[in-house]
């Protein structure tokens, strides 16, 4: 049986409300990415005597190259289908829909520019100092996927889940008129799903407005939110309904803060929390990378720290896809997904760079 003890529960709101103004979590910390990687080049760039001309530059080729390039990204290689009858949507990037592997394609195209157009260097050279930023930025934007409830694991049913409830509080008060709030209370008790496992039992409070009637708040926890709630395939559902939800169970209204409220019991979708996973092995690879470029000469074989970054991110990527939901609907059909497709040929370029790289002669000998 699922040890609930261990389940825990998300949900994170995914912004700070200031007026009419949200300030998103995800938006801070892809904003805070930049940042510290601007402060990282900053050093290495002052260490070696590099202008600092070249360094606003290249935070310019790289902020364009990750927002142009993860945005293209999402759209041929995860939402073609839809994006090819709905043009003008590709440009609403605050909508959502952003790929890694568009970014890391676009990064190096764009860091091939700057090493002919700026820094007249060896594009290696470039690449093995940028790296260690875009790895530490990769940590902070799946804290920023976490802090948004997606790109979550797939049903875990072990000791490290997590029920991911925002998403379901979300859609409730798009869809359902009348809706002010919406609460969770973990009960400690857990149900059988179908052929999934036992999943953790929460009591969800719906709260209506106070002019809100009985019959309608009966009809949409009795029969059109379970309807509503199994409509979604299992990649997206976070919240199922209870088997003991029937248009015969009795429901009990109160009227709590001049609202109405009724609560009914459903379960939890418990998933890996592969956002976390991803995030603590990005920051070690950054940990790495910076450490070797501090304390070695392998800085001086130009291109084998960036064929460390694209075998360490590219091939945890890989192994770590085994444990996600699909993104999209047409990977249910594929035995790899997406992500780990076309994370093969960048762990295969990253071996062939570094084992490839030659060394330079050291400024100092």
């Amino acid at each position: 049986m699922l040890s609930t003890i261990l389940t825990f529960t998300w949900e994170f709101e995914q912004g700070i409300s200031i007026g009419p103004i949200t300030l998103r979590y995800y938006s801070l910390l892809f904003a805070l990415a930049f940042i510290a990687g601007y402060l990282i080049m900053q050093r290495i760039f002052r260490k070696e005597g590099i202008p600092q001309e070249w360094l606003d530059s290249l935070l310019t080729y790289v902020v364009v190259a990750t927002v142009v390039g993860a945005r293209l990204g999402h759209v041929f290689f995860y939402e073609w289908d839809y994006y090819s009858k709905n043009i003008i949507d590709i440009f609403k990037v605050w909508e959502g829909g952003l790929a890694s592997h568009g970014a890391a394609i676009a990064i190096i195209i764009a860091l091939m520019m700057y090493s002919k157009k700026v820094s007249k260097k060896s594009v290696f050279w470039v690449l093995d100092r940028a790296v260690i930023t875009i790895a530490l930025a990769g940590c902070f934007i799946r804290m920023g996927n976490m802090a948004n409830s997606e790109i979550y694991g797939a049903i875990g049913n072990s000791s490290i889940e997590t029920v991911y409830l925002q998403p379901t509080k979300d859609r409730i008060l798009r869809n359902f008129e009348g809706v002010e709030y919406v609460e969770f209370e973990k009960t400690g008790e857990t149900q059988n799903y179908i052929d999934l496992g036992q999943f953790p039992v929460y009591q969800m409070k719906v709260y209506f407005q106070s002019q809100a009637s009985k019959e309608y708040i009966e009809n949409v926890l009795q029969v059109s939110l379970p309807r509503y709630l199994k409509s979604f395939d299992i990649d997206n559902q976070t919240v199922v309904p209870s088997k003991s939800i029937s248009a015969d169970s009795d429901l009990v209204i109160k009227d709590v803060n001049q609202l109405k409220m009724a609560e009914i019991s459903v379960l939890g979708v418990p998933r890996y929390p592969t956002q976390i996973i991803e995030s603590l092995a990005y920051l070690l690879i950054f940990v790495l990378l910076y450490t070797l470029f501090y304390r070695t000469d392998i800085k001086y074989a130009q291109g084998r720290l960036f064929g460390i970054f694209l075998v360490g991110v590219f091939g945890f990527r890989f192994f770590v896809e085994f444990f996600k939901a699909n993104q999209v609907e047409f990977e249910q059909d594929y035995q790899l997904n997406m992500g780990q497709l076309l994370s093969i040929p960048l762990v295969i370029a990253g071996l062939v760079v570094f084992f490839k790289a030659k060394k330079v002669v050291a400024p100092n000998k």
